[in-house]
């Protein structure tokens, strides 16, 4: 645990290949994507002018995988964050983000916390605790694509599907948004 604590390097070589300093091989984007959605901490730096480079290769990321079709910010969002470089909403739009995200892993953490304080008959039930901890396994396994940097957290509390809970918490995004525009 303490090793997953620091960030895992990366160092870019002239040639473009990225090498991973912990295994001693080289890695894709793909493989990057990979250790952040397991919880990891990634920070990429070009081996020649020891640049920090991870913002440009998160980008990337992210990039590729909306091309692909695996949509996540919606279009109004994208425009929106391209209008955000200009004015006062620059400084104001990082802030609101981290805050946004913040609220996502805290609604998970309470999700978590709760799963274990809420009684029911079936608690009582002979291997009920191992039921309860695969539940809180999948969901953390489920959120850990959905959350910021890959954590192993937050997301809203679900019901159901968790579609109302999504929706909700898109609403209060749009809220947000029509605020800032007001600005």
């Amino acid at each position: 645990m303490a090793e997953d604590a620091k960030p895992l390097l990366i160092k870019r070589y002239a040639s473009r290949r990225l090498y991973n300093t912990e295994t001693s091989d080289y890695v894709t984007l793909e493989d990057i994507a990979k250790f952040i959605r397991e919880g990891r901490e990634v920070q990429i730096i070009d081996l020649k002018s020891g640049d920090d480079l991870t913002r440009q290769y998160l980008l990337q990321i992210v990039a590729e995988h909306e091309s692909r079709g695996e949509s996540v910010l919606p279009v109004d969002v994208l425009t929106d964050l391209v209008r955000s470089y200009t004015g006062a909403a620059q400084s104001v739009v990082p802030q609101f983000l981290a805050a946004s995200f913040e609220m996502l892993r805290e609604g998970h953490s309470h999700l978590l916390d709760n799963m274990n304080k809420i009684p029911t008959p079936m608690s009582s039930m002979p291997g009920f605790e191992a039921l309860q901890a695969q539940q809180q396994a999948f969901l953390q396994n489920m959120m850990k694509g959905w959350a910021p940097m890959g954590s192993s957290g937050p997301a809203p509390e679900e019901s159901g599907d968790g579609r109302d809970e999504l929706d909700a918490i898109k609403k209060q995004l749009a809220e947000l948004q029509t605020k800032l525009n007001k600005m």
